[in-house]
């Protein structure tokens, strides 16, 4: 239970740091501060629920598309996202591109970082 509590903390907080990455350097995207905690609420849900039936979806009907599930489940997280709240502004398909690969790029890098020096018990094997 605490290992499922904290993976979930680790994904919020490497979407969190995705989304704020794109957030600096996209001229025209731009997360209100007021309503980050629901954007980044809202695309971490958008992910969950969207990456086991892109995969799916991926596995039976375009297997060449399953190496680039994460950036496509990036890419609808952040359009549902965009289209669900108001605190979100992707400002252009251009934007939504990049901002697709640098959000997908922070959360992994976060997602490497975070196990090794915040949250050690993930790294561990279980037992």
């Amino acid at each position: 239970m605490v290992r499922t509590l904290m993976s979930v903390v680790a994904l919020l907080i490497g979407n969190a740091v995705g989304l704020l990455l794109a957030a600096l350097l996209l001229q025209g995207f731009s997360i209100a501060p007021l309503s980050l905690i629901v954007v980044v609420a809202v695309f971490t849900l958008v992910q969950v629920i969207a990456e086991p039936l892109i995969s799916k979806i991926s596995e039976k009907n375009l297997p060449a598309l399953q190496g680039g599930v994460a950036l496509v489940v990036t890419f609808v997280g952040l359009l549902i996202t965009d289209a669900v709240t108001n605190g979100l502004t992707i400002g252009g398909i251009s934007n939504l591109f990049l901002a697709t690969l640098l959000v997908w790029l922070g959360a992994l890098i976060a997602g490497i970082i975070l196990p090794i020096y915040v949250f050690k018990e993930l790294r561990e094997n279980r037992k």
